[in-house]
């Protein structure tokens, strides 16, 4: 018997994926949604979401990056924005292998410049350990994985059957009204919710969300990051020191992992710096794209 997601209303039909901007591919899981702009003769830039929110969180910084001259691609993860919500275990390695295909599907070959936010960055690492020779550096701003995000009601929320319920009848007003933790300043949150809810309604959105709690997507993965510090890959790490979500006391623990990382914490921000502070973290991206030289040695991670 399927569990009644009531707030799931809409299917992810080809009309529905017509009325949207942006572009589709249809790789081995689904239908991955996707910008892509700027010359295709510059340096890439792929920006990688992260739990819930989808690539529009990446405007600020995908605007700044297009202005740059930079080609800028960004994408919604599977079960999240656009992209399909295909019936699968939602782990790192199903999102890293999501974003292999894409690439190889645009036929971007040369090293890439690599963002990760939140839960992109065990994504990004996972990557980024997996195919050294794809990325040329990489940028983290508060990522997950130094500790698991497990919170009580996250615990609650992997128990089988009482999940399933609890996400259904209640999670589409839970993950809306929590928009406003990732935030430092109240008055953005309005705008930035009103962006986000139209996903809820796509069927199969709950049972993504579901299963990447209960994978390791959310999980401790600091062995990951450790190895990154072996491939010779630059690191620029940006953190809100407001940040509730992934606590900013946690980016010591980061820093520690990643020996060589360029560390820069954001004042008077939350969660998503990037977002909230675009005017101070901008530049301090560009000046780390621009600037930074490092040579990437390509062993590849294994488990």
């Amino acid at each position: 018997m399927p569990f009644p997601y009531i707030h799931e209303t809409e299917e992810l039909t080809d009309s529905l994926r017509q009325s949207v901007e942006g572009d589709f591919l249809l790789l081995p899981n689904g239908y991955t949604y996707y910008e892509l702009v700027g010359n295709e003769n510059a340096e890439t830039v792929v920006l990688v979401h992260g739990f819930t929110v989808p690539s529009f969180i990446w405007e600020p910084t995908f605007q700044a990056l297009r202005k740059a001259g930079y080609r800028v691609l960004r994408y919604d993860l599977f079960g999240r924005g656009y992209s399909d919500r295909p019936k699968a275990d939602y782990t790192l390695n199903f999102f890293a292998t999501q974003l292999h295909n894409l690439l190889n599907a645009l036929n971007i070959t040369k090293p890439i410049n690599l963002f990760g936010l939140s839960m992109g960055g065990p994504i990004t690492a996972t990557f980024t350990a997996r195919y050294p020779e794809r990325v040329k550096k990489l940028t983290l701003i508060a990522p997950a994985g130094t500790e698991a995000l497990h919170t009580p009601s996250l615990k609650i929320m992997m128990l089988p059957i009482l999940g399933e319920l609890l996400m259904g009848f209640f999670g589409a007003k839970k993950l809306a009204d929590g928009i406003g933790e990732d935030f430092h300043d109240p008055k953005l949150v309005a705008a930035f919710t009103e962006k986000f809810k139209p996903q809820l309604k796509i069927s199969g959105f709950g049972r993504a969300i579901l299963s990447t709690m209960r994978n390791d997507a959310l999980g401790e993965n600091r062995r990951i990051y450790e190895h990154l510090s072996e491939t010779g890959i630059p690191v620029l790490l940006v953190w809100g020191e407001r940040d509730k979500t992934v606590p900013y006391a946690q980016s010591s623990q980061m820093q520690t992992s990643l020996k060589h990382a360029h560390f820069c914490p954001i004042s008077n921000s939350g969660h998503i710096p990037h977002y909230e502070n675009a005017d101070e973290v901008n530049p301090i991206i560009l000046n780390f794209l621009n600037n930074c030289k490092g040579g990437a040695k390509t062993r590849p991670y294994s488990n």
